[in-house]
């Protein structure tokens, strides 16, 4: 793979890896979970602290592949920086997310609004790439540079609870 190519793309990367070790660390925790409550292997009924693991990791993995599916949508079609910036943000809030909801459930609703919030703008992103390809390749127009600075220059208010 060449450098140019790469360099459009190791932020993404970055991102997915990190995302991955996330769920890993919420795998091993219901893992973790399960044989403090059972003295076994891996149950399914246990307290209910071990419930809300479970749930909570299973939320999680439900809107994972979205996730993805928007993070690399929009930084390829679109801009990557402000991309991986939304996926990290994205990250932050599902761990607060996580975390919140082993608490009290009330705890994770501003986690999960939040990354309703940014999986929107990722989508946004996606779909503004989308419409610049076709204006390129039907009318000759390109709106890269104001779609960049555009997104560039909204993707920081995603901090802003």
């Amino acid at each position: 793979m060449d450098q140019e190519t790469l360099g459009s793309i190791v932020l993404l990367a970055i991102v997915t890896l990190i995302s991955v070790v996330q769920n890993a660390f919420f795998a091993n925790k219901v893992e973790h979970e399960s044989r403090h409550c059972n003295g076994k292997g891996l149950q399914r009924q246990g307290s209910s602290y071990f419930d809300r693991v479970y749930t909570a990791n299973q939320n999680c993995g439900h809107a994972y592949p979205t996730f993805l599916a928007v993070l690399w949508c929009a930084g390829l079609l679109c801009s990557q920086a402000p991309a991986a910036f939304a996926g990290l943000m994205y990250l932050f809030v599902r761990q607060k997310y996580f975390v919140g909801y082993l608490g009290e459930r009330t705890q994770s609703t501003p986690g999960y609004l939040f990354g309703k919030r940014i999986i929107l703008f990722l989508f946004l992103m996606s779909v503004a790439g989308i419409l610049n390809y076709y204006l390129v390749f039907f009318f000759g127009s390109d709106f890269e540079i104001h779609i960049k600075t555009i997104t560039s220059a909204i993707s920081p208010l995603l901090l802003i609870p």
